[in-house]
């Protein structure tokens, strides 16, 4: 099989020119590992079934034995034995040199005093699902990049990625393996991950039984919830009208689980200080590292989400916020969102290293943008309005589920996800 390039992997490349480590964090079967073999000279697998045992001993009594190898040496699911950390670290301050490890983990151990911070050795790398650009569906014949250096001439630019094709790859996900699989097939693999994860990956990260049932009718819960700024305590409601013996802590010890095995993410809230800061709703927006864990969870097919077109809207911001996140990151910036106490609401402030920001909006069909743009004009008016003063935004952005681009009349750029790269 034909490598497919990550975005990310120029990433990893750059960072291992300056510093000694390089830690890919993300969720399990996104591709850390096929990519970071692209790098490495050497590999250490944690995971092998037949050495494991022997990896552990060793990493318990001298992990120097298990660092030796050509540089970079990939240790991949480093957090089996978090004592390679440390190892890792002081074989980083001995040497001096960049490019040394490249470790993987599928997993945020357990918080740990005897952990060094890393600060200064380790540098860090999130991966997710493929966007839609790596996986080929866009073809990404508009660049963020560009958008952000003035390159802005996208009137009647198309995309084939249309709504029946946008289901499909909502419901498959950006998981590596599923791109080879025939269409029907494809969509088992995140399926195949709720079942893992419920089944084994809850209990095993800290040795904790849980119950897969319930971890099942959380991940449900937390799924409806995806792209609003509902609560935790909502969620807890909503799995407690099944499990009423349930305790709150518990149902949050499961979400925290969750975080940590990168399969949930919250988009914080941006906070512009316009009017006054009792008038912006703070809550994070809900999200799953891949809409497809949100389809698995409830349970949908493709044609079951056509059909719900809220649903397929909140699904299909997810999936935005997914590829936007990937582009935004490689370009320098990361992703809020804005909402206040009027129900004024953005659904992703960019802010870039350069001290620029963008507002962005997503609209799966046609029919709601120009409610989008009346939205971000008059969230525009408000920050160039307040104090203190911001400044315009970049750009402004909506980005939907319609097959061509173009810019209306107040400058904003229409941009179908299947035309953006980053």
């Amino acid at each position: 099989m034909n490598y497919i390039k990550r975005i990310v992997d120029d990433e990893i490349k750059n960072k291992l020119n300056y510093t000694g480590a390089v830690l890919i964090k993300g969720p399990k079967w996104c591709g850390k590992t096929t990519s970071a073999k692209q790098i490495a000279k050497s590999v250490l697998e944690m995971q092998n079934p037949d050495l494991q045992e022997n990896y552990i001993e060793l990493a318990n009594t001298k992990p120097s034995l298990l660092l030796e190898g050509d540089k970079p040496r990939l240790i991949d699911e480093w957090q089996i034995v978090p004592k390679l950390w440390n190892a890792i670290r002081y074989s980083v301050d001995n040497t001096g040199l960049p490019n040394q490890y490249i470790l993987t983990g599928s997993a945020t151990p357990n918080e740990d005093p005897t952990l060094h911070s890393g600060v200064g050795r380790f540098a860090f790398v999130t991966m997710k699902p493929m966007s839609l650009y790596e996986s080929g569906e866009s073809n990404g014949k508009i660049s963020l990049s560009d958008i952000l250096n003035g390159k802005r001439d996208i009137d009647g630019i198309k995309t084939d990625l249309e709504y029946e094709k946008i289901a499909h790859v909502l419901c498959r996900g950006g998981w590596p393996n599923s791109l080879n699989l025939p269409e029907k097939e494809s969509l088992e693999i995140s399926k195949n991950y709720i079942d893992v994860l419920c089944e084994s990956d809850i209990s095993r990260i800290d040795g904790t039984k849980r119950d897969s049932n319930l971890a099942r009718a959380i991940l449900k819960a937390y799924a409806r919830a995806v792209s609003t700024t509902l609560s935790n305590q909502t969620i807890c409601n909503d799995v407690k009208a099944n499990y009423a013996d349930i305790s709150d802590k518990t149902i949050n010890d499961y979400l925290s689980i969750l975080k940590k095995l990168y399969v949930i993410e919250e988009i914080e809230a941006w906070n512009p200080n316009i009017r006054s800061k009792t008038s912006i709703r703070t809550s994070p927006k809900k999200s799953m590292i891949d809409p497809s864990l949100a389809v698995a969870a409830l349970g949908c097919s493709p044609k079951d989400i056509m059909m719900d077109i809220r649903t397929f809207g909140l699904l299909f911001e997810n999936l935005v916020n997914r590829d936007l996140s990937i582009y935004v990151n490689s370009i320098g910036g990361y992703l809020k969102h804005y909402r206040d106490r009027y129900d004024l609401e953005c659904d992703n402030v960019i802010h870039f290293n350069n001290g620029k920001y963008a507002l962005v909006e997503t609209k799966l069909g046609g029919t709601k943008i120009k409610e989008a743009e009346v939205h971000l004009n008059t969230l525009k008016n408000l920050i160039l309005d307040g104090e203190p003063k911001l400044g315009p935004p970049e750009f402004m952005m909506i980005i939907t589920g319609t097959n061509m681009a173009y810019t209306t009349d107040s400058g904003i750029l229409v941009v179908p996800i299947g035309c953006l790269k980053n």
